[in-house]
């Protein structure tokens, strides 16, 4: 929907190379069109281009409506993730090609496992609410579809470059073959991303890659692609207090060594390094003008590990014996440990389409097996006298998952310009966890480690249905309802209650639009309301051993209003604006704080129950607005991008002292692209991020606990706000060239 609008400034004519036609036809069972009922923004390959200079997919797309982002290390690189309609990275399904990105697992998407992919993407599609039936985890808040690059006709070679504040820098090289005996094609990529992170010690280092071979001939074409990338990146993921915002904006308390309670020193290898590598094969034939056939498969390989200095820790949970000494038994040491991942992820997805004058219908789904060994060891243990094995190993387990969807979804014409539509899936996970948590179970006799043996099956029919009327060239209206049912996360399993799990959650989503388009001016409304039946949400409640779990909670919702509007001066400038206004509710919510005596502080393993009432669902804002003016002149190119996020609760009981402010960002960004002998094109720019220099923060969480000044459960208590916050980086810049051959 709207897709020119809120999308960065394009880049010039020149930058552009004809594609093959027949790389057009790939497996998009799961995209929406502008029949398809549903709120919708797809953004292309110039406007990414336009603003990727090093920052991750995420910000990319914050121009989008409903989008906001966040980075652990406060300057876009690194950790990133992104939040739709106030729904997090779990909730938000990832597909490339139609095949799934989502960790199977978590749920969530590692946008630093895959850097510089948004230089290998030829477009990106954000759906907005349940969306179309896609592959892969749930989408209960929306969905990225991103399809990768097309072959050029022509070959070609790019080199870019970046660099900037914190030392930030991105280096990339594109090549291809072009057209080769008129049926074959191979392109490449290889990219490096470095920053120091605008947080103490946040330092990025990654490398990536992508490369694809094509064949085409007739109706057929057949792609190879591999893209992957390792990274290595120092720990960002704590916090800072309200006072360290005011004193020492940068610190970073990851990785501290303590002595005497005092910090000493930082471990300097308090890093996370993983490698991931993913491979898909896609076939996509025409067999005539009414069917076309894509099945695509796909394999994807992880392997790595982050290191953590723990401080003064029980050796019993880490299976070490206690150390013998004259003066006495030495039960806690000073530690580092290692949790490690190994994981398997392979399928298929297919979509079998026909295409009449009345009927577009697409048959489709996939089958995708997932296995992920967990694992933790042991490499250091301070003044620690007794023999210790090489890669002490103290925890394993073992995650397994079977998904599998099929769907029917198509548009009919009914008449003129109105058409029906409808999308039935079904799906089905077997989900298995086995094998030793890395938490200890104090209430076991003999006490040990957390023993996972968890086999859940689910099974879910997701319907959806619309209309779209569209009324004349100008005018097009939509409603629509969907049903989406999503299976609990990994954390929900074992950060959950021994004895009694999580149950699935589920979405009925109503979705009403009106979009216009007239001469230089175009705008949309998209209306939302999405109502949560059982959403899991973390309300402070402890499991047996003390983790923070999440819990159901029977009723929540959703519900907003969407605006959008563009408006083109001349040829040359344009703005576009969107705005969300939403209110975002947990009715009758109850939630829990832990409970300490006010003299010793010391954690009673008792929790206060508080019935809150109807209220706000943590870190979902209220109002968002985004605004681009875009200027495209003779070659030089200027954009001012702005976005407004009100305030965001870090917890479900609305306090003020525990919320992110509102703040006011805006990026200016200028390039210039001409021409120079033996190259096609030659751009040169800079971007100034955070222009005012706004100091915000866009994420953090709480940690509110219940004070009784009188002692243990004395008859009066008051609610002691400790709120931990991720600073962004103030003004920065970032200088890029791109040369083109």
């Amino acid at each position: 929907m709207l897709a020119s609008l809120v999308a960065a400034a394009q880049s010039t004519a020149t930058d552009t190379v004809p594609a093959i036609a027949l790389s057009e036809v790939e497996v998009l069972g799961t995209r929406a069109t502008q029949n398809t009922p549903v709120a919708f923004t797809s953004v292309d390959s110039k406007q990414i281009a336009a603003v990727n200079h090093g920052l991750d997919i995420p910000f990319l797309l914050t121009m989008t409506p409903s989008v906001i982002t966040t980075s652990d290390a406060g300057a876009g690189v690194g950790y990133t993730s992104m939040r739709v309609r106030g729904t997090d990275a779990t909730r938000i399904n990832i597909t490339v090609n139609d095949i799934p990105q989502n960790d199977a697992e978590s749920h969530s998407i590692y946008w630093v496992n895959t850097p510089d992919f948004a230089s290998s993407v030829r477009d990106i599609q954000v759906q907005r609410g349940a969306g179309t039936s896609t592959n892969g985890s749930g989408a209960f808040g929306g969905s990225v579809n991103m399809r990768t690059q097309s072959f050029s006709r022509d070959a070609y070679a790019d080199v870019s470059g970046s660099y900037g504040s914190f030392n930030t820098n991105k280096e990339t090289l594109r090549v291809g073959t072009g057209l080769l005996n008129d049926h074959w094609a191979i392109e490449a990529r290889l990219s490096h991303i470095g920053s120091d992170g605008y947080r103490d010690r946040a330092t990025s280092e990654m490398v990536s890659y992508f490369g694809q071979l094509g064949y085409f001939g007739g109706g057929t074409s057949v792609r190879f692609i591999t893209y992957g990338g390792k990274e290595d990146t120092y720990h960002a993921w704590d916090g800072i207090s309200r006072d360290d915002l005011k004193e020492n904006r940068t610190y970073n308390p990851n990785g501290e060594i303590k002595h005497d309670g005092k910090v000493t020193g930082f471990y300097k290898d308090q890093k996370d390094i993983y490698r991931q590598t993913h491979y898909q094969l896609i076939w996509n034939q025409t067999f005539n003008p009414l069917w076309k056939l894509n099945v695509a498969l796909h394999y994807t390989n992880g392997y790595g590990y982050y290191q953590e200095y723990k401080n003064a820790r029980t050796l019993k949970e880490y299976a070490l014996q206690p150390v013998v000494t004259p003066e006495g038994t030495i039960k806690k040491a000073s530690l580092v440990r290692k949790k490690c991942v190994n994981s398997n992820f392979g399928g298929g997805v297919f979509s079998l389409q026909y295409t009449n004058d009345k009927l577009n219908a697409t048959l489709g789904g996939g089958i995708n097996r997932y296995s992920n060994d967990h694992y933790g060891q042991v490499i250091w243990v301070e003044n620690y006298t007794s023999p210790l094995a090489p890669d002490h190993e103290y925890y394993r387990n073992n995650g397994r998952k079977t998904d599998f969807n099929i769907y029917v979804k198509g548009n009919y014409v009914i008449t003129g310009g109105l058409s029906a539509y409808a999308d039935l899936q079904y799906r089905y996970i077997g989900y298995r966890i086995t094998g030793n948590n890395d938490k200890w179970d104090w209430t076991a006799d003999p006490e040990r480690l957390q023993i996972l043996d968890i086999d859940e099956p689910f099974s879910f029919f997701n319907p959806k249905a619309g209309l779209n009327w569209q009324i004349d060239a100008r005018n097009r209206v939509y409603a629509s309802f969907a049903v989406a049912q999503k299976e609990p996360t990994r954390n929900n399993y074992t950060d959950g209650l021994f004895l009694q799990h999580p149950t699935s959650e589920k979405l009925y989503d109503w979705e009403v639009g009106y979009e216009l388009r007239s001469g230089n001016f175009a705008a949309g409304v998209n209306l939302y309301y999405m109502n949560y039946k059982d959403q899991l949400v973390l309300n402070g409640k402890i499991n047996e051993i003390g983790e923070l779990m999440a819990e159901n909670v029977p009723n929540s919702y959703r519900m907003g209003i969407e605006l959008m509007a563009g408006y083109r001066f001349t040829d040359w400038l344009r703005w576009d604006v969107n705005a969300t206004f939403s209110r975002n509710r947990i009715k009758d919510y109850v939630g829990y704080v832990s409970d300490y005596d006010a003299d010793s502080w010391d954690d009673m393993w008792t929790q206060t129950e508080i019935h809150a009432g109807n209220t706000t669902i943590a870190l979902s804002p209220s109002v968002t607005v985004g605004s681009l003016i875009a200027l495209d002149y003779k070659g030089f190119t200027a954009s001012l991008q702005s976005q407004y996020v009100s305030r965001q609760y870090l917890d479900n009981f609305e306090s003020k002292e525990d919320s992110l402010d509102p703040y006011f960002v805006n990026n200016l960004d200028v390039a210039y692209t001409f021409k120079l002998p033996y190259m096609r094109s030659v751009t040169v720019g800079a971007t100034i991020y955070n222009l005012f220099d706004e100091r915000y923060e866009t994420n953090g969480y709480s940690q509110t606990c219940a004070l009784y000044p009188g002692g243990s459960k004395s008859n009066t208590y008051s609610l002691y706000s400790d709120p931990r916050f991720y600073p962004m980086a103030g003004i920065n810049s970032l200088g890029h060239v791109t040369l083109r051959f």
